[in-house]
């Protein structure tokens, strides 16, 4: 395992680009302002169009990275996973309490994200406000199947297998491990955009973080099926 982290490298499936950003000075402009541009305009608004005027390059050359902005978010969020799954066996790896390890697990997958000096053309805080407000829009689409079959979402899923797999290590006769572990990934993201847009309709807030809502909730359900 140490050697593993030591090695690790941020792979996002070859399939959903046509060049790899991460080979060029250009692709990682590319990568960088798109971060830049999506969360200020909103994906809806976004275009390769004014991404090329923002990196002051034409339109048809981030055409010879991504085929259309929908891979381009793909490529963001998968990118966004992968960092995910590296922080999540980075922090974890060496924690031989089922409990600890839980407990952690559960706030690197729902804590406030932190930028990392680690990738200079990656602007992880922003990056994580992107995933909040688009992620769903990556998959909600007529060609969830056959992008599911190429591997588009590989990342991601190993995301909820791995922490799957940390549940059933505090629970061993969990019969649902695989749905809880979404049901928190995915319900973490969308507390985080409802503390910043329906404050009304969440217990979360400054004083109660997404994090210790789940580690009750994960906590709570687990103990009880025991």
């Amino acid at each position: 395992m140490v050697e593993l982290l030591e090695s690790f490298k941020i792979e996002v499936p070859s399939g959903i680009f046509i060049k790899d950003p991460e080979t060029s000075s250009l692709g990682k402009r590319i990568v960088k302002h798109s971060i830049l541009l999506i969360d200020q305009l909103g994906f809806e608004q976004f275009t390769f169009k004014k991404l090329g005027e923002a990196i002051n390059s034409n339109e048809s050359s981030i055409y010879r990275y991504f085929e259309s902005k929908h891979h381009l978010l793909m490529y963001l969020t998968s990118w966004y996973w992968v960092w995910i799954e590296y922080q999540l066996m980075l922090e974890t790896y060496a924690l031989k309490n089922p409990e600890k390890k839980l407990k952690k697990s559960v706030a690197v997958l729902t804590r406030t994200t932190k930028e990392d000096s680690n990738f200079e053309h990656i602007n992880e805080v922003i990056l994580n406000k992107i995933v909040i407000n688009e992620n769903a829009k990556v998959y909600l689409t007529c060609d969830v199947d056959t992008e599911n079959e190429e591997g588009f979402f590989m990342p991601y899923k190993r995301v909820v297998k791995r922490f799957a797999s940390i549940i059933l290590e505090f629970n061993t006769t969990y019969k649902y491990p695989l749905s809880l572990a979404n049901t928190i990934i995915e319900g973490a993201l969308q507390q985080h955009f409802f503390k910043n847009h329906f404050k009304n309709i969440t217990n979360c807030d400054e004083k109660t973080s997404v994090t210790k809502f789940y580690t009750n909730l994960i906590f709570n359900t687990l103990k009880y099926e025991k």
